[in-house]
């Protein structure tokens, strides 16, 4: 059981743009392409941020022609808000605050052995990698600059706590990186 960030930035390092948009990313590539029908089959609970969900209701006319439905998850979710969110009919959603360690628990229960996807936002991934909780980061990078917007990872990592695992070409317009995330206490790949 492993707990990555799986998410898809533009070049310049932002996953959406200051509007909390993520249209520049469709036109890069066929999600049934890249590795996240393997990713997602592997998949027994997952963690979003608000911004990304509210992103998610009010797109859902995109989100269902792209994904053939509304909320393209099987998989119980658990959104961090400390706002009141409205609900996705048919969605197996659970609304949480606060520490990420305490809710990490919970999903591992609900995951029954598969992985914990992180989706995004970058903070809310953030939180897990402070907490030691993050195993690892699957970045699609997209051939596209936004100039400003929402932060792929807002901390300051320094190596050798990222070690590079592979590197994958997605189409003519994308790149897969995945690193693992060293824990405290394992020794740094050579």
């Amino acid at each position: 059981m492993k707990t990555p960030y799986y998410t898809a930035t533009s070049l310049d390092g932002f996953i959406a743009t200051e509007d909390d948009s993520l249209d520049w990313l469709f036109p890069l590539g066929d999600l049934g392409e890249s590795s996240y029908p393997a990713f997602i089959s592997e998949v027994g609970a997952l963690a979003m941020g608000s911004a990304t969900y509210e992103w998610m209701v009010r797109n859902a006319d995109r989100v269902t022609a792209e994904t053939g439905s509304a909320w393209p998850y099987q998989q119980p979710a658990w959104i961090f808000s400390n706002r009141e969110l409205p609900r996705i009919d048919g969605a197996d959603i659970r609304f949480a605050r606060g520490d990420v360690r305490l809710v990490h628990a919970e999903m591992c229960a609900a995951a029954d052995g598969k992985n914990l996807w992180i989706v995004g936002g970058g903070d809310l991934a953030g939180q897990f990698h402070d907490a030691g909780l993050l195993d690892e980061l699957i970045v699609q990078i997209g051939s596209v600059t936004l100039g400003n917007g929402k932060p792929l990872f807002p901390r300051r990592v320094l190596s050798p706590r990222l070690s590079l695992v592979s590197v994958h070409q997605v189409g003519a317009g994308m790149a897969e990186l995945r690193y693992k995330v060293q824990k405290d206490g394992e020794d740094a790949p050579p």
